[in-house]
């Protein structure tokens, strides 16, 4: 079954697995953060992601971790290890909803990295599916209520520092195997996150351990999710479906802290998720029909050269 849906579609699916993953653990950073400062969260979060992780490379061999591409890695994990120290301090600081809410301006970094360093084609189906969201971003956060909130600003640096990420993931994904990605983000940003921790140190109690577990366990998920959407299909496809993660965080905000989300998220919710449908079901139908029409072009097999390429898809 699974091999018979489109790029775009396992995409979308890879990206909602993902988003499950990071909302699940925006509920435990905020549950620790109010024993831990964020910063030490992110060094534990990236300790148990390379805890995760480990077994992984293990059964894959000593392959599994080749490559030629450490400048890369190194620029992502600059970028990984900034939006993790400011999302983790955001999440501290206002209600779950709301911070997801305003870190939606991610897609519209990212569609703009994408086009500009990517070179990816810009649909205005894409554009008009990504400009939805947002508006429904709009419709909830409703602004001017928290834009000069201070902690509002922190979600935006960190945004910026996602998307720029999420780029370098795109074009890793060119020749990298997604766990390979994974893994080597927790492999330069445990070291790397250890030193601002150890500014703030305090040694955590078994439960806040066991939570701080739960952390890394659900953030790698998550980027488990987020490579593989990447590897599949293009930035510009997949950013949208994101937005999911707004309806996630909201149930855990409620169930979890008493957080009563704002009436405007719900119809913002509702036209977030529309603009997701509505891009799956065209890039699928486009895509059906980009394959039939590379597929009535080609002469038949019989007339080919010796050697002639088959229709099978971009190259990786």
């Amino acid at each position: 079954m699974a091999g018979s849906l489109s790029a775009p579609v396992k995409g979308a699916l890879w990206m909602t697995f993902s988003a499950c993953g990071f909302a699940a653990s925006i509920g435990l950073i905020r549950q620790v953060s109010h024993e831990l400062h964020p910063l030490e969260i992110v060094f534990f979060r990236n300790l148990f992601g390379l805890l995760y992780m480990a077994p992984v490379a293990l059964r894959a061999g000593r392959g599994f971790l080749r490559t030629r591409r450490h400048g890369l890695y190194a620029l992502r994990a600059v970028f990984g290890l900034t939006a993790m120290m400011t999302w983790f301090t955001a999440i501290s600081l206002l209600p779950l909803a709301e911070a997801v809410a305003l870190s939606f301006t991610t897609p519209i970094f990212t569609t703009i990295l994408a086009a500009l360093v990517l070179r990816e084609a810009m649909r205005a189906r894409r554009w008009a599916a990504v400009a939805l969201g947002f508006l429904g971003t709009l419709v909830i956060v409703r602004p001017g209520i928290a834009a000069f909130d201070p902690a509002s600003l922190i979600v935006i640096v960190s945004a910026l520092a996602f998307a720029t990420s999420g780029i370098i993931i795109k074009a890793l994904s060119r020749t990298e195997h997604p766990n390979a990605i994974v893994t080597y983000m927790v492999i330069y940003l445990t070291p790397a996150s250890l030193g601002p921790a150890l500014w703030v140190w305090q040694t955590p109690e078994a439960v806040t351990f066991a939570l701080l577990a739960g952390i890394g366990a659900a953030t790698t998920m998550g980027h488990i999710g987020l490579t593989r959407a990447y590897a599949v299909t293009e930035a510009t496809v997949i950013q949208p479906f994101g937005f999911s993660q707004l309806p996630f965080a909201a149930l855990i905000g409620y169930f979890a802290f008493g957080e009563v989300p704002e009436p405007w998220t719900w119809p913002g919710g509702a036209v977030i998720a529309g603009a997701c449908l509505y891009l799956a079901r065209r890039e699928s139908v486009e895509g059906r029909a980009s394959a039939a029409s590379a597929a009535d072009e080609l002469p038949p097999m019989a007339e080919r050269a010796p050697g002639a390429a088959r229709p099978s898809g971009p190259a990786p």
